[in-house]
């Protein structure tokens, strides 16, 4: 199993029942987590007034980024804890002695077994400190970075920051710009063939110091595709078929999170049709579904403002992924399986996607060269 944890730490208010049961629970704990490799979790539980509690998971081998639990539960002994963010639940029960819990770790519907042990001040593993931003007026651009063919027929593609460095692997030339002016591969026009064919691996270590900004990682990318790619273009706006998000009657089901409004957006999936959301804009949701998911541009109409933590399931048809490159298999017929894209939507996080016409910016290639050397 592939855990990956990239969030800053927050802390969210948790449901709770029986307050001398939630005092007992405040403290560090500890578990090591067997998935493929040792990865060593502690989750942090605070608070214990009629507030409720207070959680935040740490893989601690993985960096300092910190993941807040929606919801905390304690019933008698058993005890369940959900980090929708990473689609991450705990469900354990706790020992006579009130120092440990043992449990299962589900993530992307695969569960593994994980006990925790309350930590002492000897036993307490270190938790890292967060990485640093970078200033927000630091030059948004690389120091260096290498631009390789990427290995022939691989599946996938990703976008990710690992330490300092930024990566994107099997990537096109218009793979990158959609990301980097946050565009469906409809609205960019006037190119040549190459462009959506030719596959690229991109490392790229920042200039400055700090982790980037959304809005820096995208100048990165803009500063790369002209310098390297000699990319030059003009826009206009023209009606396309789209999908549009909309709220939905009922009132959205989001989660607001205030923890950092200028750090990146968590959006990876777990699994075709598993994607957990955490510090994103329903700008940032909008432009994951029409890069990764959906065959047209995806609009967000919600007039929703701010960043929000949330999951959707659902099972995906034969039109969806393209993006990524993957091939979605034949419907199971499984009767426990998740409702479709639009069904999800409501169901979940109420709000709606509605196909439509639309007015889109289109990019209008004027010049574009094939990568120069490393």
């Amino acid at each position: 199993m592939k855990t990956v944890l990239r969030c800053l730490v927050v802390l969210f208010v948790m449901s709770f029942a029986g307050t001398a049961d939630a005092q007992s629970l405040t403290g560090n704990w500890q578990g090591t987590l067997q998935a493929g490799k040792d990865l060593r979790i502690v989750i942090v539980i605070s608070g214990a007034d009629a507030a409720g509690l207070k959680a935040v998971l740490y893989s601690i081998d993985q960096g300092g980024q910190g993941v807040p639990a929606s919801s905390v539960t304690l019933q008698g002994s058993a005890l369940r804890m959900a980090f929708p963010g990473i689609g991450v639940t705990f469900d354990g029960s706790m020992g006579a002695d009130g120092n440990s819990v043992a449990g299962t770790f589900t993530q992307g519907g695969k569960p593994l077994p994980m006990t925790l042990a309350r930590a002492t001040p000897d036993t307490a593993w270190a938790i890292p400190a967060p990485p640093k931003p970078m200033a927000a007026d630091a030059p948004a651009v690389f120091e260096v970075a290498t631009i390789k063919p990427s290995i022939p027929d691989r599946p996938g593609k990703l976008f990710t920051v690992k330490g300092r460095q930024v990566i994107t692997i099997n990537t096109t030339l218009n793979d990158l710009i959609t990301f980097a002016y946050g565009l469906h591969a409809r609205q960019i026009t006037g190119g040549q063939p190459w462009m959506e064919t030719d596959k690229y691996d991109v490392t790229g270590q920042p200039e400055a110091q700090g982790i980037p900004s959304e809005r820096q990682l995208r100048a990165m990318i803009q500063s790369l595709l002209a310098d390297r790619f000699k990319l030059a273009f003009h826009r206009e706006t023209r009606e396309l078929p789209a999908y549009v998000i909309v709220v939905a009657s009922g009132g959205h089901k989001l989660t607001k999170n205030d923890s950092n409004p200028n750090g990146l957006p968590g959006l990876f999936f777990r699994g075709l049709g598993v994607l957990p959301v955490t510090n994103a804009t329903l700008t940032d949701f909008a432009g994951v579904m029409q890069t990764a998911v959906l065959d047209r541009p995806v609009v967000d109409k919600t007039g929703l403002q701010g960043r929000y933590d949330f999951t959707i399931r659902w099972t995906p048809d034969e039109s969806q992924f393209a993006g990524l490159g993957v091939r979605v298999p034949p419907a199971s017929g499984d009767p426990d399986a998740p409702p479709g894209l639009f069904t999800a939507f409501q169901e979940q996080l109420g709000l709606k996607l509605e196909s439509t016409r639309a007015a889109v910016e289109v990019l209008v290639v004027d010049r574009v060269e094939k990568p120069s050397e490393n």
